[in-house]
């Protein structure tokens, strides 16, 4: 960690500020600091552990990579980087000793596709850093022990995984799905609940406080402190765990219950073979998250239904007897979005430097979706953005001349150019028209690198 410090503070400091960091890495220092009698076990060495050396290079190189904003501090990762040089052995100090205080999460409102709001919580880059090695150490002794139907954020499980057991289940006649959404969860779980959950796979005392600590950080928010009772708010690098932690224990009921279902963070489906089957999980579920985790189940975002009329985790489903793996209708609108919010700043630049900043939203996107198996939306996306690029083409040439003038460079012969340019239609209309198809059809952008979401697809499902 001392190499990676010094690298991002530039070399800044002198040496003997940079000899004053070494307690950030000296092994030596962990013995020293050790009580007697402790050990490197699960128990009562744990924190040790988290703040050893090389834990701490991994978790600082997971830190930077993940980049992100600064917390309440108002340090970026590199003045984090200089600051630490000087100042850890002090806090390593205080986290052992279970005197540190984490800073409060900064708050931040983000926009949800529904038009509702979600918030985050953004810890300082120092706090990222001690959560981040404290994740390193707890998540390979409690992932264990998580359900085999729980898929989100865990080592080697993907939404993929989720959305394809999704698909088997319903494949099996389970042709109901309860979809449970639980009302902020994020917002709302209670700490007491939580540590006790935790305590019983954790047994080390330090590292029950200082999780605490950080529960109970607060929040600032216009210039206020506000302290929290319960919530973990999402942002920090603990948050995923303790949810998995906590709703480990709906997991534990819905099997002992014989359900089959797949729970993604927060986001759960339960997949039975009748509606009043599915009406009767809804409200046992509903209770027992309400009388045994003190959470409640948003019953507006809930329901009974067909997986065809409902999504999970961006995908849908087909009303086959043998269903197929679709793109929900709101992610599609959610792509849509992205897009116009790219092409809205588009007029004054060249239509190359456009799909650049395309292209890695459309890669991105088509790597997520590649397990759908209906083409005909991806070919709808594909033709819509041409005709998004080609309007915005139309709108940049402004005068009929010029769009005449344009229109021949592109292949089109004079008469039909000036024609198509003196037409007094408007943008939109000209985009989809013959004379734009022409002169600018599919291989035109091929040429200039726009991803085709059908082509990329394909390629990524090896039909190409």
């Amino acid at each position: 960690m001392r190499h990676d410090l010094k690298s991002d503070a530039h070399q800044k400091v002198g040496r003997a500020q940079a000899m004053s960091g070494e307690a950030v890495i000296r092994s030596v220092s962990d013995e020293a600091l050790r009580p007697r009698g402790e050990t490197d076990s699960t128990g009562q060495g744990l924190l040790y552990r988290a703040l050893a050396r090389g834990n701490l290079q991994r978790a600082w190189k997971r830190v930077k990579a993940n980049k992100g904003a600064a917390g309440v501090d108002g340090l970026s990762i590199e003045q984090t980087a200089e600051r630490l040089l000087t100042e850890w052995a002090g806090i390593r100090a205080q986290l052992l000793s279970g005197l540190y205080r984490p800073s409060p999460v900064r708050r931040v409102m983000i926009a949800k596709p529904d038009g509702s709001q979600r918030e985050l919580g953004i810890p300082t880059v120092t706090d990222r850093l001690i959560q981040q090695a404290l994740l390193q150490v707890l998540q390979p002794l409690l992932d264990p022990g998580f359900s085999e139907h729980s898929y989100g954020f865990r080592p080697g499980r993907r939404a993929h995984d989720a959305v394809l057991a999704a698909q088997a289940y319903v494949q099996s006649g389970r042709r109901i799905v309860v979809d449970v959404d639980l009302e902020k969860f994020f917002d709302r779980v209670n700490h007491d609940i939580l540590i006790e959950r935790l305590r019983k796979r954790v047994p080390d005392q330090g590292v029950l406080r200082l999780i605490r600590a950080y529960l109970n950080s607060g929040i600032l928010d216009g210039g206020l402190v506000m302290q929290r009772h319960e919530g973990t708010p999402q942002g920090g690098p603990l948050s995923p765990l303790l949810s998995n932690i906590l709703l480990t224990e709906v997991d534990r009921e819905l099997e002992r219950r014989g359900h089959a279902f797949c729970r993604y963070a927060d986001d759960c489906n339960i997949y039975v073979r009748s509606r009043a089957a599915g009406e009767r999980v809804l409200a046992g579920i509903s209770q027992f998250l309400s009388e045994r985790l003190k959470l409640r189940v948003n019953e507006a975002k809930s329901a009974v239904a067909r997986p065809w009329e409902r999504k999970f985790l961006g995908y849908s489903l087909t009303w086959h007897k043998a269903p197929k793996l679709r793109i929900a209708p709101a992610s599609l609108k959610r792509l849509e979005g992205k897009i116009r919010a790219v092409l809205q700043g588009a007029r004054g630049r060249s239509v190359r430097a456009t799909i650049e900043e395309l292209n890695p939203v459309l890669r991105g996107w088509a790597a997520y979706f590649k397990l759908t198996e209906t083409k005909r939306a991806l070919e709808e996306l594909d033709g819509w953005l041409r005709r998004k690029l080609r309007c915005t083409l139309w709108r940049q040439w402004k005068r009929p001349y010029t769009r005449a003038r344009n229109l021949m460079k592109a292949g089109l012969k004079e008469e039909r150019a000036f024609r198509s340019a003196f037409n007094q239609r408007g943008p939109w209309w000209n985009s989809g028209a013959r004379h734009m198809n022409a002169a600018f059809p599919k291989v035109f952008f091929d040429r200039l690198g726009l991803v085709s979401l059908l082509d990329t697809t394909r390629r990524l499902q090896g039909l190409s």
